[in-house]
């Protein structure tokens, strides 16, 4: 993969993790009966669907220019780039184990990315 495709298929997992964040926003906000207004009214929840739609559409424009079995490995990037983004803005805690994860999938996205 070239440079500029690696860095468009880290956007799109950062998206994809920015994604989750508000997606747990959407749930918090949500009442306790759920309804199908409070879910179409849901400014995070729409949000969500909406960027991940954008960024489907940017996964499926990756995967036309570069092979599934090395774009697919930088979605295991999501494992550490959530936990993170979920410490610094919702508070979340950060456990070393999540870092000792994260550098582990990372050295597998590093290995499965190379020829």
């Amino acid at each position: 993969m070239t440079l500029g495709l690696s860095l468009l298929t880290l956007l799109c997992v950062t998206c994809i993790s920015i994604g989750q964040l508000l997606f747990k926003k959407a749930a918090a906000t949500l009442p306790e009966t759920m309804s199908l207004v409070a879910l179409f009214t849901n400014p995070w929840l729409i949000a969500s669907l909406a960027l991940y739609g954008l960024t489907t559409l940017g996964w499926i424009w990756i995967l036309r220019h570069a092979p599934l079995h090395l774009a697919y490995p930088f979605m295991g990037l999501a494992f550490l780039i959530v936990p993170t983004l979920a410490w610094i803005f919702l508070g979340e805690p950060l456990h070393w184990r999540s870092f000792a994860g994260g550098a582990l999938i990372m050295a597998g996205v590093a290995l499965a990315s190379t020829h």
